[in-house]
């Protein structure tokens, strides 16, 4: 900044010193020669100062400071040569470096323009080419025209001399060539060397007419012409800051006033010249610029057609579902915020949310061909009862939204009731009549949701209720107490994301595992805990629904066994007691999963004999090929498997045979009653034989009795879990109770029944 206001303080001095300066030629010739050419080499500064702070413009800011300066040196070398009158001859070197001060200000002209257009469109070369050719159709018609063809009495220009305000003349082209390509939105820095550059053409022009009438002389007011642009350029170098580096954005047309008033300006100019040249004489040069400068603006009007019609095309396309063909997630939530923004109390808006029941299982049986035939086959379904203003949109996978304009709540939920009807109708996919379900949630605008994510949650919110209760349609009703719903997912959805995040909100309870022959502890399941800060301690029931909404069961099982091995690796020296960790479906089908377990194990240095990884059977029959490739994978690593709630899934016995599993796990609901219920007893006692023939262990879930632990001792069961033993405790409850249990005080009312006989096979 400090060089910006040396150049203006030095063009102010050579200012007044044009109004007032004192007599004699020692004074004129520093007056001529120092003084006015001080602001160039100042200016000059100022851009080498440019390019070192804006290294994507580096060499720009060179090429204008080797232009200022060299403007500066030509500048002394012709008042030198030519005399303090300017009237004498000027010298050649004079000339070479006045016009390599000229070529040098082309550098900087291309190089910002370059940094801020990331890809050149056809029509910004035709736009530019428009510019360059009508402008220098004007120039040469207009400037040069009249030197070349004198009116009678006037002095014939020798071509030498039409060489300065040639150059001129293609300096304004490329500065109107540049401009519409950029259109009418300079930012400040080319804005300003703009205006500075038509400063210097401006005064260039004017000193060439001068010149041949004989009426120039150095020192006068023209020679601020130059300063002006010297001092804008140096403000320009000032303010001159890093860019950020243009990213491709969408596919646009390039129309407006903005970007078509100078091509549209050149056209006119270039037919302006056209007419003129059947009255007076013109320089051919400048007809055929001019006929360039209109085929050049047809061959814009065909472009900017292509334009238009690719811009609508692309704009179809973004707003588009391309399975479907009806509106995507982006149009609907451009339509639902025009909704929102307009509903009133009295003109109230609705929004439905429908989830397909059943989807998945077309997408098994007969393919995702036909799931996506499917899809296919909603939007002509429900759109006659649709009315014209209402936007159905899918939202991606089998879920769809509604936005209904002036609806309030009761037609809106009459109308979910009929579009469930008619998608409960069958539908013919590749031959064959499917019967799908559908749950939709229904929330209203302006009450109670008043911005469109409120409008989206509470529809979300409702659908799930939908679809848990099994009731087709719900409407979206706040809690009286809290305003929202009673088990706000979305809301927990993203604390649990900020819970994966902090070290202490995610900790494992542990549950002892006790040996149902000899009363001692063989595991400890791990059970993950929720430490909320405002809702205290949740459990997984209120936890893994949430995780698995917002698509978090991988990295909460990760952060889990992370917690059970620490735990783990602090009694692991003093007891060779393994935990037990369960996996979610998306562990199950994670081909890396044995390669991270391992790490794991490595990271709290511990064996693969301290680790059991539990999963559901419903989690295995997702992927079963791929299951069973990562549960063989465990097992080649020493890491014991276990396949959770045993008897509540699939239990394909066919399916079992090919399991790598260590054990099972009987579901509580399969031992609750084991102790007074002979068909329960007489399930649980041929599992453990046909568990005990395949080489497995068997491990009873829900223990909470001492007369059920005592049964199932006697039916043969391997391991007890439950109340009876202990429930969940803390990692460092559980120390204490590991070691308490050396003593046998833990099993104290189990060990003995135990003892004494009841329980040996």
């Amino acid at each position: 900044m400090r060089l910006l206001y040396l150049t203006i303080g030095l063009t102010a001095l050579f200012a007044v010193g044009v109004v007032w300066r004192p007599a004699g030629a020692a004074w004129d010739r520093t007056f001529d020669v120092v003084l006015y050419n001080l602001p160039y080499l100042a200016a000059a500064a100022a851009c080498v100062a440019a390019a070192r702070r804006v290294p994507s413009e580096r060499w720009a800011w060179w090429g204008l400071a080797t232009a200022l300066a060299l403007g500066g040196i030509g500048n002394a070398l012709r008042v030198l040569s030519s005399g303090l009158e300017g009237n004498g001859p000027v010298s050649t070197p004079a000339v070479a470096v006045s016009f390599a001060a000229y070529i040098s200000m082309y550098v900087p002209i291309f190089v910002l323009i370059r940094t801020r257009v990331h890809r050149f469109h056809p029509s910004m070369w035709l736009d530019g080419l428009i510019g360059g050719l009508g402008s220098l159709a004007a120039g040469v018609a207009f400037v040069l025209g009249p030197y070349l063809y004198p009116a009678p009495g006037e002095p014939t220009v020798a071509a030498a001399d039409l060489f300065p305000p040639a150059t001129t003349v293609l300096l304004i082209g490329v500065l109107v060539a540049v401009g519409s390509i950029l259109g009418v939105r300079l930012d400040r820095t080319l804005a300003l060397l703009a205006v500075g550059l038509f400063f210097i053409c401006a005064s260039d022009i004017v000193l060439f007419a001068l010149k041949m009438h004989d009426a120039y002389v150095d020192g006068g007011p023209l020679e601020l012409g130059w300063l002006v642009c010297v001092v804008l350029a140096a403000a320009a170098a000032a303010g001159a800051t890093e860019r950020p580096v243009p990213v491709p954005g969408p596919r646009s047309s390039r129309l407006g006033w903005r970007l078509l008033a100078l091509p549209l300006a050149c056209i006119v100019a270039s037919l302006v010249v056209l007419g003129t040249g059947w009255t007076h004489p013109m320089p051919p040069v400048s007809a055929w610029l001019a006929i360039g400068c209109v085929l050049a603006g047809l061959a814009r009007i065909g472009v900017t057609f292509h334009e238009v019609r690719g811009f609508n095309q692309v704009q179809r396309e973004a707003r588009t579902d391309e399975l479907t063909g009806l509106a995507n997630r982006r149009a609907l939530l451009q339509r639902a915020q025009q909704v929102v923004a307009t509903a009133t109390v009295e003109r109230p808006a609705a929004f439905l949310l429908l989830d397909l029941d059943g989807f998945k299982e077309v997408n098994d049986s007969l393919g995702h061909s036909a799931g996506d035939e499917l899809l296919r086959l909603i939007g002509p379904r429900l759109r006659g009862a649709l009315r014209r203003d209402d936007v159905l949109a899918r939202l991606g996978g089998d879920e769809f939204g509604i936005v209904l304009p002036d609806t309030g709540v009761q037609t809106a939920q009459v109308l979910a009731e009929r579009l469930r009807a008619l998608l409960l109708e069958p539908f013919t996919v590749t031959g064959v009549r499917l019967h799908v379900g559908v749950s939709i949630g229904v929330s209203t605008t302006p009450a109670p949701a008043t911005t469109v994510q409120e409008l989206l949650h509470c529809a979300d919110v409702a659908m799930y209720s939908a679809k848990s209760a099994r009731e087709g349609v719900h409407v979206y009703v706040p809690d009286p107490v809290t305003g929202t719903a009673g088990s706000d997912r979305l809301r927990t959805m993203e604390e649990l994301r900020t819970a994966l995040e902090v070290d202490d909100q995610l900790v494992v309870f542990l549950q002892p595992q006790l040996d149902l022959r000899d009363g001692s502890v063989v595991g400890a399941e791990a059970l993950v805990r929720w430490n909320h800060p405002a809702r205290g301690l949740l459990s997984p029931a209120h936890l893994l629904p949430a995780a698995e909404q917002a698509g978090l069961l991988r990295p909460l099982t990760d952060r889990v066994l992370e917690l059970a091995l620490a735990a783990t690796a602090r009694w692991w020296a003093d007891r060779r007691v393994p935990v037990s960790v369960n996996l979610s479906a998306a562990n199950v089908t994670d081909l890396d999963l044995p390669e991270k377990v391992a790490a794991a194990l490595a990271r709290h240095g511990l064996p693969t004999a301290a680790l059991t990884l539990e999963l559901v059977e419903d989690n295995l029959m997702a992927d079963p090929e791929r299951g069973r490739t990562v549960l063989g994978d465990l097992r080649r690593l020493g890491v014991r498997t276990s396949i959770d709630d045993y008897g509540t899934g699939y239990s394909s016995l066919a399916y079992l045979r090919h399991l790598p599993a260590d054990e099972l796990k009987l579901d509580r609901s399969l031992t609750a009653d084991v102790d007074r219920d002979p068909r329960a007893a007489a399930i649980v006692e041929h599992t453990v034989a046909l568990v005990h023939a395949l080489g497995l262990s068997l491990v009873a879930e829900g223990v909470e009795t001492l007369a059920t632990s005592a049964t199932l001792a006697r039916l043969g069961c391997d391991v007890a879990q439950g109340y009876a033993i202990a429930r969940p405790m803390p990692v460092d409850d559980f120390l204490v109770w590991l070691a308490a249990s050396d003593t046998g005080l833990p099993s104290a009312t189990l060990v003995p029944e135990l003892s004494s006989g009841v329980g040996q096979n």
